[in-house]
């Protein structure tokens, strides 16, 4: 039982990783969409890369969302309005007419001939004004052409009508003067023209439920399809645009095959692919943090924080597809490498970036257009993000980001539609919202650092104060050391800017990369003011343990104090597994008939493994040896530093550092530069 726990505590850390990695790769999972992959992949406006592709089966072409959405505005457009009749109406009005001329039977000075033809006069009046209809006002604005059809409903009936022909009050009034204008008698006239202005109501109003049932219901019955493929029918020929209506059957086959494809008989088998897939690309990230950031990989807090990352952006992608899949651009995914670099370095943001964004492949729409534009976006963000703790400059890679969004969406645009008419605009504003919130980045940094105790540019800066406590007492203990890393530091910055690395890491890991020098300050010749050398009474292998030691030692110190990881890796690397090699020549010398083991002369190492660490190990190389220099030269300098680096070249010490031929010429060259401003020498040129 105890060898077992004994080996669970010895692998820990292994355990830790595997389950880490499957939590990641099962969320992922989780987070895809519940529906099969299609086998082919299209973009319209492009050709057809397959054989001809036949119908696998019988299968309906779907209409777009923009069919969909234009069938339904012509709809509303060109919906009948319904307006109500009401016969009550016209009923109750005679009633009250025919009250009200009643009294006429009391007046002695009218005939019965007379009183006939007053009635018969109003009640031809009431009927020419509902053989239509009175509309109320409230409804008169609803219809803008006068001359739009409409549907009267009259009881069970529906009748069209002009809607001119139904008469407003102003109409109604007109109509009862110039009627009543043709009786014989004034005093009918003005009677029948008060009773009638008095008693004639609008019976006809808009029925707005009526319309909108009616309207609903042929939107309701709108066919989704447009047409139907068959088994076996060709659909598109290899090499054929995709366009029109076979970019339409195309459409329709991958809707369907994802519906026959995601069924509970296949259901687990799909999910178990989604799995590898999603585990590979997961491998691929930590076989490439064990073979290139070993000190990543090794530190679980590291691990965690990467993968949490990776998960952040999916699920938020997802959530945006989920919610609305035409926003999917305004995630700002390039919110990863900017942290990522801003915590370690720009190799390792860009490929997190890149498989992040071939995961996202699955859950997006136009996958390969979304995979164009972020990994674009991520390339450039990586070349154009730098020095984070000058806001400015984080301004302007963020303008350059999303412009190159824009010029991409745009050229994609174009070549899909054929010209620049149909481009959407609103695409635009979505880049720019994008660029808007990848400023979040500051913020998760500045909170990263705190829950993950990783350190920024920012923290950088405060570091490479010189009155911080540890360079405070590197100054103090051992002068000559401090002097030394101030004047490697200003030369692996200049370096670092001459090839767009990260010169505030440079500056500040060269500060701190030899305070292992605290606890033997006067075995190192920089510090040694007396003429009285240490090592004179101790032998080639007791003084070259102490010289190496250093780093080890500097290494415990910057622990101590608590100093980034970032930090301590200059601290490791900048001697590499180079030689001691005053020290083993003189063992050599002293022991002719001995085999003298060279390990016991060389640094620990391990080399440098970023453009940073090879950096300063070429600027404290060079700039120890210089001082060597009895009568420096601008030659002489030249000279040195050529055979300096090409010997760092010969022992394999920049293998692992990601930095190339032409970018180490170029640092060889500040470094010669620098030196000779501080020797006050000038480069001679032929007469």
């Amino acid at each position: 039982m105890s060898k077992n726990v004994n080996k669970l505590y010895k692998h820990n850390a292994a355990i830790y990783k595997i389950f880490i990695f499957l939590i990641t790769a099962f969320t992922i999972v989780y987070l895809f969409p519940k529906g099969g992959q299609f086998k082919y992949e299209f973009t319209k406006g492009k050709p057809w890369q397959y054989d001809n592709l036949y119908a696998p089966f019988d299968f309906a072409i779907e209409k777009t969302e923009e069919e969909i959405t234009e069938e339904i505005k012509t709809i509303e457009v060109n919906a009948k309005l319904y307006f109500e009749y009401n016969e009550e109406i016209v009923a109750e009005v005679k009633d009250a007419y025919e009250i009200r001329t009643s009294f006429l039977q009391e007046n002695d000075s009218l005939t019965d001939g007379d009183i006939e033809n007053i009635i018969f006069f109003g009640n031809s009046i009431i009927e020419l004004v509902y053989e239509y209809g009175f509309i109320e006002a409230t409804s008169q604005g609803i219809v803008s052409d006068i001359n739009t059809i409409v549907s009267l409903k009259i009881g069970n009936q529906v009748q069209d009508v002009i809607f001119n022909n139904l008469l407003s009050s102003k109409d109604v009034f007109e109509l009862i003067k110039s009627n009543i204008g043709q009786q014989p008698y004034s005093y009918s006239q003005n009677l029948n023209l008060t009773i009638l202005s008095e008693i004639i109501r609008p019976n006809v109003s808009y029925d707005n439920e009526f319309t909108q049932k009616v309207i609903d219901e042929a939107i309701n019955s709108i066919s989704p399809n447009k047409g139907k493929v068959s088994y076996g029918e060709l659909i598109i020929q290899k090499g054929d645009i995709v366009g029109g209506i076979k970019l339409a059957k195309l459409y329709s086959l991958k809707s369907e095959s994802s519906t026959k494809l995601w069924t509970k008989s296949n259901y687990y088998w799909i999910v178990l692919g989604y799995t590898i897939l999603v585990s590979l690309a997961l491998l691929m990230l930590l076989l490439f943090l064990y073979k290139y950031r070993k000190e990543i990989f090794d530190n679980n807090t590291k691990v965690t924080f990467i993968l949490f990352n990776v998960s952040l952006m999916i699920l938020i992608q997802t959530f945006v597809v989920k919610y609305n899949s035409e926003y999917v651009y305004v995630v700002p995914l390039s919110i990863l490498p900017i942290v990522l670099k801003a915590f370690f370095d720009a190799r390792l943001g860009l490929f997190t970036h890149v498989l992040t964004v071939l995961l996202l492949g699955f859950i997006v729409p136009d996958s390969f257009e979304f995979l164009y534009l972020h990994i674009i976006a991520g390339i450039v963000t990586i070349l154009t993000v730098s020095e984070l703790y000058k806001r400015a400059n984080l301004f302007i890679s963020i303008g350059q980001i999303t412009l190159i969004y824009m010029i991409t969406y745009l050229a994609f645009s174009i070549i899909k539609e054929g010209n620049a008419s149909q481009i959407n605009w609103e695409y635009l504003m979505m880049f720019a919202t994008n660029g808007i919130l990848s400023f979040l980045s500051l913020f998760l940094i500045y909170l990263y650092e705190k829950i993950f105790g990783l350190v920024s540019d920012v923290t950088l800066l405060e570091l490479s104060n010189t009155n911080t406590k540890l360079l405070k007492e590197l100054n103090e203990k051992a002068p000559g050391t401090f002097q030394h890393s101030m004047q490697v530091a200003n030369l692996a910055e200049a370096a670092a800017n001459e090839i767009g690395a990260n010169s505030m890491l440079a500056r500040t890991g060269a500060l701190y990369h030899d305070i292992g020098k605290l606890f033997n300050p006067m075995y190192f010749i920089e510090n040694q003011t007396t003429g009285v050398n240490p090592h004179n009474d101790l032998s080639p292998r007791d003084s070259a343990k102490i010289i190496t030691d250093h780093v080890i030692k500097g290494v415990e110190l910057a622990k101590k104090y608590g100093l980034p990881d970032r930090i301590i890796d200059f601290i490791r690397t900048h001697h590499g597994t180079s030689l001691v090699y005053y020290f083993y020549i003189k063992e050599k010398e002293s022991s002719l008939d001995e085999e003298v083991d060279i390990g016991k002369f060389q640094y620990k190492g391990p080399i440098p493994f970023s453009k940073e660490t090879a950096i300063l190990m070429i600027c404290d190389a060079s700039e120890a040896a210089s001082k060597s220099l009895k009568t420096p030269s601008a030659q002489s300098i030249n000279d040195l530093i050529d055979k300096i680096v090409e010997k760092q070249k010969l022992d394999n010490q920049f293998i692992n550092s990601d930095i190339t031929f032409s970018e180490i010429e170029k640092i060889k060259k500040v470094v010669k530069k620098k030196l000779m401003n501080i020797y006050h020498l000038r480069v001679e040129y032929p007469g």
